[in-house]
């Protein structure tokens, strides 16, 4: 009876703080019904639009370094005498550094808030390439990779969550999917450079993105559901005034401010990880050029995440996740057959990629988005790792055999997203909470 009192009060306090942005979502929504108001107009969004633009800065950080291990493989074995166990050690050690990132990841965001957050990330990621660049040797090129792998685990939590918690609820899903946009991007152009570069250029190119961030953050403001979780209520309203315009009624949100696992184990286990890091060798092994494939792929996931980012908010969450899931198991079949990449990597982008990483970012309540956050990432990230560890071997095993096992898993995603999977399209993070808590 004590702890439901106690709860009472927590809950009440809460709703004391939050109301200003409760009030702010209920009045974005009645722009778009037609209440006559400007405060939905491009020049309100605009800092939305800035921040967002800034921290998926980060997540193009991620994709370079996602992006990396493929075009460099036989230049950095060949120039540092690796053997193949030793490069898989590199390519898939900057998943166990991202599993660590994601376990610290909820923890520092809650703590230092989510700016601070990808301020740590851009700084490790930074030491990594600059560790990378200078490498002499497998240990230093290891401990680089480890960390901007550690950055990478930060930021594929963070940067959702925050831009999840500035977007308007009708503009959430395109812009929390730009940050898988942002990530197929950065895997591509460094799948491009890399065919011409040499891959101590290509790590130094890496600190760009991360510099970018580190300048964007002065500009733009933390994000106001943190501000309000931690109880700074004048920075609170300031940051929310900022975000919807300067003149915009934020005095009229109405809403309380308060899965993930299983969508991270699909999306990994389904093998993506196995394609983006040996990419160039599995085109050579089909008969391909592996330049001429890289860079196929490279621009087949830009152009499908981009579709992505305009069908999340009209066809909805479920309906991409089936499509996605659907493709990717006929994909896996088909590279069992005859390393058909293209309808595989296609069919991850148009839903696997962004999608889960939305729908995290949704359905955690405010108080548990830190732990929450952090498990579905540290598992999305060992999956990563086990994927990208172990395909060079199992590839010498079975070619064919390999992609049937990752086609098992799409089986079971394809049950998993029709039987447990909510639809959140078209609702506010506080409304997904009331119905998931009924």
């Amino acid at each position: 009876m004590a702890n439901k009192d106690q709860n009472v009060v927590n809950n009440a306090a809460d709703d004391k703080m939050t109301e200003p942005l409760l009030r702010g979502e209920q009045n974005l929504a009645d722009e778009n019904g037609g209440s006559g108001k400007k405060t939905g107009s491009k020049d309100s969004l605009y800092m939305v639009y800035l921040s967002t633009l800034v921290a998926v800065s980060g997540s193009y950080s991620f994709g370079t370094g996602v992006g990396y291990s493929s075009p460099t493989q036989n230049a950095i074995r060949e120039d540092l005498s690796l053997s193949l166990a030793e490069y898989s050690v590199f390519g898939s050690i900057l998943t166990f550094g991202a599993m660590i990132g994601a376990i610290t990841s909820g923890p520092i965001a809650d703590f230092i808030g989510r700016k601070g957050a990808m301020r740590v990330s851009s700084f490790v990621c930074i030491a990594g390439w600059l560790a990378i660049y200078f490498s002499e040797g497998a240990l230093s090129l290891d401990l680089g990779r480890l960390a901007t792998g550690y950055g990478m685990g930060i930021f594929s939590y963070v940067v959702p969550v925050f831009t999840a918690e500035i977007a308007p609820k009708e503009l959430r899903g395109a812009l929390t999917s730009a940050n898988q946009l942002l990530i197929v991007i950065g895997a591509s152009t460094f799948f491009i450079i890399g065919t011409v570069a040499t891959w101590r250029t290509l790590a130094l190119v890496g600190v760009i993105p991360c510099a970018v961030l580190l300048l964007g953050l002065f500009l733009i403001p933390e994000s106001p559901r943190w501000l309000a979780k931690i109880g700074k209520h004048e920075e609170f309203e300031a940051a929310l005034q900022k975000l919807r315009g300067k003149d915009a009624d934020i005095s009229q949100e109405a809403t309380e401010i308060q899965i993930g696992v299983g969508l991270m184990v699909i999306q990994q286990f389904g093998g993506i990880n196995a394609i983006a890091f040996y990419a160039a060798n599995i085109f050579q092994t089909a008969g391909l050029s592996p330049s001429t494939g890289t860079i196929s792929y490279a621009l087949l996931q830009v152009v499908v995440t981009f579709f992505n980012i305009i069908m999340i908010d009209r066809a909805g969450r479920k309906p991409l996740l089936l499509f996605a899931a659907t493709g990717l198991l006929l994909g896996c079949l088909l590279l069992a057959a005859a390393f058909f990449l293209k309808v595989y990597i296609g069919s991850f982008s148009s839903g696997m990629g962004a999608t889960p990483w939305v729908l995290m970012s949704e359905i955690f309540p405010i108080n548990i988005k830190g732990v929450g956050g952090s498990l579905t990432t540290l598992v999305n990230w060992f999956g990563a790792w086990a994927i990208s560890y172990t395909f060079n071997f199992l590839e010498t095993w079975s070619s064919y055999g390999t992609f049937l096992l990752y086609a098992a898993v799409n089986i079971l995603g394809i049950v998993f997203i029709t039987t447990v999977v909510p639809e959140t399209k078209g609702r506010t993070l506080e409304e997904i909470q009331a119905t998931m808590n009924m």
